[in-house]
């Protein structure tokens, strides 16, 4: 089942995908689009909670019901969907069959719960000493919170992510905010594929397979960066600065005489050339603003000047004359106007992916670009127990008689 494409880089890896919703799909799906194979494992009936999370819906070329959330479209790329009842002794051992002929495992069932099931790494080691089995949970496996939830929304807060993310308490529309996506999902899932790539990489050196904990929150935590090192180095906690940056000034947004504009300096040659281009050339010398630690300082007094500025023109004039003279800037787009911008389309970032429901199922393209390895983005995501019958037979020799026997206990 395994193809032999060189020009895909985890050609000839397996990964048997027990995970649900987004960090552990979204991993797996990075996986799959760089070659691997991908064998969701679903719960026959019901599937990925994230099946249902809809409206909006794709919905089929015949009929209405047939539909898949726009939710799981999009993290569930280039993946085959296997339907395994795992709480049933069957459903246990063709899960072990499976996991002995795979290379990676991926689960984010809570802190042993997939113990019970005869599932969990230290039981399918003897089976498959080479495996690379990846647990991600909320708290990891050995947190006093193990057994506790983890959902992106109150990792989020937990983190401290939404404690510096929205506009301070006193402005207007000021308290904390979450990210508009599901962030901490997605960089959990980045860092599961990384953790998945290591442990292949290990397993080349010395043969034996790892097991990878990987926790929501401590994610969360590396993920904030040069935030985090600010208060580990000054013990202040960071406060909410709306779209400004804590170490960077002028970097935030503006107010435009029709709208807003980015402006991003990140050195003080910009900022002369800026004050320059806007003919205030004045305000590039006054001691306050000459540096960034200075324009730090007195941040308030200088983006009240600039905000008078920049009101004097529309976005478009002054992104033509901003950009003209390579400062940094940009317009805040709706993800309509991104997915119009030239670079975009240029890069062919939206694609269409034909789907078994008889119609082209949107998806965007895998970002990864490198010369002579190709990223996979040819199969749209699976309908519920799609390739059931095609893993089964070709992996552990079903025979139709057993299909239908195991259908007919409801193990698939």
């Amino acid at each position: 089942m395994i193809g032999v494409d060189g020009s895909l880089a985890l050609c000839g890896v397996r990964v048997l995908d027990f995970s649900r919703v987004l960090a552990g799909p979204w991993a797996s799906q990075l996986l799959g689009d760089l070659g691997a194979e991908v064998i969701k494992i679903e719960k026959p009936g019901t599937g990925d909670d994230t099946r249902h999370w809809g409206p909006p819906w794709l919905s089929g070329k015949d009929c209405d019901a047939e539909r898949e959330s726009a939710y799981f479209l999009s993290a569930n790329r280039n993946k085959k969907s296997v339907t395994l009842d795992i709480s049933k002794p069957e459903g246990q051992q063709i899960a072990r069959e499976l996991a002995a002929q795979s290379d990676v495992l991926i689960e984010n069932f809570k802190v042993g719960g997939l113990a019970k099931f005869g599932l969990d790494y230290e039981s399918l080691r003897p089976l498959n000493p080479g495996l690379v089995y990846c647990s991600i949970t909320g708290f990891g496996q050995d947190s006093p919170l193990a057994q506790r939830p983890g959902y992106d929304f109150m990792l989020q807060g937990m983190s401290g992510m939404m404690s510096i993310t929205g506009s301070p308490d006193a402005a207007d529309g000021g308290g904390p905010q979450k990210v508009g996506v599901a962030l901490v999902d997605v960089l959990t899932g980045l860092y599961t594929a990384v953790g998945v790539l290591a442990g292949l990489q290990q397993r080349s050196k010395c043969g034996q397979g790892q097991y990878i904990d990987i926790a929501l929150f401590d994610c969360a935590v590396a993920c904030l960066a040069n935030q985090a090192l600010n208060y580990l180095t000054t013990a202040s906690p960071p406060q909410r600065l709306g779209n400004a940056h804590p170490n960077i000034v002028p970097y935030q947004v503006f107010a435009t005489s029709d709208g807003h504009i980015i402006l991003a300096i990140g050195n003080d040659s910009q900022f002369h050339r800026f004050c320059s281009v806007v003919g205030r050339g004045d305000v590039s010398v006054d001691k306050r603003f000459s540096t960034n630690a200075q324009r730090v300082t007195h941040r308030d007094v200088l983006v009240e000047l600039l905000g008078d500025i920049l009101r004097q023109r529309s976005t478009d004039e002054w992104l033509s004359v901003l950009e003209t003279a390579a400062i940094p800037c940009a317009p805040i787009n709706s993800i309509e106007q991104a997915f119009a911008e030239p670079h975009a389309v240029a890069r062919g970032l939206a694609m269409q992916l034909p789907h078994a429901l008889g119609i082209d199922a949107p998806s965007v393209r895998n970002p990864l670009r490198m010369p002579g390895v190709r990223s996979r983005s040819s199969t749209a995501p699976p309908l519920l127990g799609q390739n059931t019958r095609e893993v089964l037979t070709e992996m552990l020799g079903k025979s139709d008689d057993d299909l239908a026997a195991l259908r007919l206990s409801s193990v698939i």
